[in-house]
């Protein structure tokens, strides 16, 4: 059954019981334990163990034991319902809400992790991730003027159905909370924790990792601290902490990643590892001095949301057999192309992840090491000792090697070491950053590679770009008009994926994706070095030229394989546009 309705009036203070008549405390971590540790939910070793990070960190309890995986925020919101005799709420009721209470700002309903869902027997029936506090339930009865009553809802549910009604990204939970229409309420607290800063940075964290974001970006302006986060590779602004904490935030970060808090002149660069719902998740750090003090990016690398399968980035059925066969030849060079960002570093990796056998010695040079590969011997670049690719790939092979990863050809020497190692029978993977496929083999001979060498050791190119997916949720097909089909060309392409009926596919937004669309996917091409290719390399021709071969060989260019993957239902024609236009 619901709980007693909350009033203003005099505000008294809540007392709150077990089932089995064990006095709990009316709010705290301590109430929570001891409900925890009565119900058998939590051990006193977990308990303890809890408890002393949270005395380091300042964070809350619930969020310290769901951090660990010690227990899911569903499990805490059973045990509260079932101490307190409220209602659990499941994310059903929480999507269903609307706004019913203009006065209560998203900054403070995110910040208590609270959410009005309606009126009914004369009171606002209000979902709360910690009923034990009674603060937020009398600051909304002083805010509305009605009567609370209270239920329960899991944190994670909470923070979903808030950002649904906020049309944006959620914020991190210390970030300005519009206090002024609670101003004249009885005991109105200090917001900021006992630490503000700590809090903030760990809440803007896990926010990113729920959010599939792959980096954090803090940008310090004249006034405040702005911050982004970049979800499905388009960048997105979330509400920053308040103006008097940009600083600190900054260096709370770099303490974090062991940098030189002191050092503002110069760019740093480092690592930090922070669990989030039990998963220790690695991230990049990179700073450097701007107008206003240090912008710094984070990079998320998640292991455990890393998929290192080719059908999983996006490679299409024709395209995949034809690429692995040319990948497991003994020798040679496969490059990968595409600017930064177009998952580049993700393709290699798979690529050896396919190769890594115990039979095989693979080595890589990188700049930076993003993934740590079992069974892969992974080296990162040093410039300040001398260690550059050039110079780290000549010392490998005198490590008997059988294949070598270099993270980028930048320059001659690389790629003279890499076309001496191909000819000595090495396998060599790599990148580089140009607009196609074809646009690779003009790159390097522009580096001053001898024709000759390029047509002997080069296997094959491969061009890609993410594109974000549609969300299989909530996408609606659509049946486009005459001149979008003409323009696109979908009618040759719709022959080709044999396809009777032509239709698109536009995003509409659900509570499971962001606006739409939910993970990114690959567009790819595959320029095999052949007969024909080889003659126009030894001539020296044009990268258009060489496409114009290449395709009546077979080879599919990124814009027809993303157009295919929208005829699908995968993406949309304006996300291979995007990425394309400049293709």
């Amino acid at each position: 059954m619901d709980g007693p309705a909350t009033t203003t009036g005099g505000m008294p203070p809540l007392r709150l019981e077990q089932r089995t008549g064990a006095a709990v405390p009316a709010n705290g971590a301590a109430g929570l334990r001891d409900i925890l540790l009565g119900q058998r939910r939590l051990s006193a070793e977990a308990a303890a163990r809890a408890e002393r990070l949270q005395a380091e960190s300042g964070e809350r309890l619930d969020t310290i034991l769901t951090r660990l995986g010690i227990l899911s925020e569903r499990a805490i919101a059973e045990a509260l319902a079932e101490a307190l005799g409220l209602t659990l709420l499941g994310p059903a009721e929480l999507f269903a809400a609307e706004p019913v209470a203009e006065r209560l700002t998203p900054g403070f309903l995110r910040h208590h992790r609270v959410l009005p869902l309606r009126f009914e027997r004369g009171a606002l029936l209000l979902a709360s991730a910690d009923p034990l506090d009674p603060y937020p339930a009398r600051a909304v009865a002083f805010a509305t003027g009605m009567p609370v009553r209270q239920a329960v809802a899991a944190a994670g549910d909470l923070d979903a159905a808030l950002e649904r009604l906020a049309g944006a990204a959620p914020v991190a939970a210390e970030a300005v909370v519009a206090a002024e229409s609670l101003e004249d309420a009885e005991r109105l607290r200090d917001l900021s924790s006992d630490a503000p800063v700590v809090r903030i940075v760990n809440a803007l964290i896990t926010r990113a990792v729920e959010t599939r974001a792959s980096d954090i970006h803090f940008e310090p302006t004249e006034d405040r601290l702005r911050v982004r986060l970049r979800i499905d590779g388009v960048l997105a602004e979330v509400e920053g902490p308040p103006p008097n904490l940009r600083q600190a935030v900054v260096s709370r970060i770099k303490i974090m990643a062991k940098l030189n808090i002191a050092e503002r002149r110069l760019s740093q660069d480092g690592r930090l590892r922070f669990a989030v719902r039990g998963k220790e998740v690695d991230f990049r750090v990179s700073t450097t001095p701007v107008l206003y003090g240090e912008s710094v990016v984070l990079r998320v690398l998640d292991r455990g949301a890393l998929v290192l399968e080719f059908p999983a980035l996006g490679f299409a059925e024709d395209v995949l057999p034809r690429y692995l066969d040319i990948l497991q030849r003994p020798h040679g060079i496969l490059l990968v192309t595409g600017p930064t960002g177009s998952g580049k570093t993700t393709t290699l990796y798979t690529s050896l992840m396919a190769l890594n056998t115990a039979e095989r010695k693979i080595l890589t040079i990188e700049d930076p090491v993003e993934y740590q590969l079992a069974g892969i011997n992974q080296t990162q670049v040093k410039p300040q000792i001398g260690l550059s690719f050039g110079a780290a790939l000549r010392s490998f092979l005198r490590q008997d090697p059988d294949i070598m990863m270099v993270g980028e050809i930048r320059d001659l020497e690389t790629a003279q070491i890499a076309v001496q190692a191909a000819l000595t029978g090495h396998m060599i993977l790599s990148t580089l950053h140009t607009n196609d496929a074809a646009s690779a083999v003009t790159r390097l001979l522009d580096m001053g590679l001898e024709p000759f060498l390029l047509t002997s050791t080069l296997n094959a190119v491969v061009g890609q770009r993410l594109v974000r997916r549609l969300c299989p949720a909530c996408r609606r097909p659509r049946r486009p008009d005459a001149a979008t089909v003409g323009t696109l060309g979908l009618n040759r392409l719709a022959q080709v994926a044999r396809i009777e009926e032509i239709a698109l596919w536009e995003p509409v937004g659900c509570p499971a994706c962001a606006g739409g669309f939910r993970g990114r996917t690959a567009i790819t091409e595959l320029l095999p070095m052949s007969e024909a290719i080889a003659r126009l390399v030894l001539a020296r021709a044009e990268a258009r030229a060489i496409a114009e071969v290449a395709e009546q060989e077979g080879m599919r260019g990124m814009f027809a394989d993303g157009m295919l993957k929208a005829l699908a239902g995968v993406t949309t024609p304006d996300e291979v546009l995007r990425v394309t236009r400049d293709a």
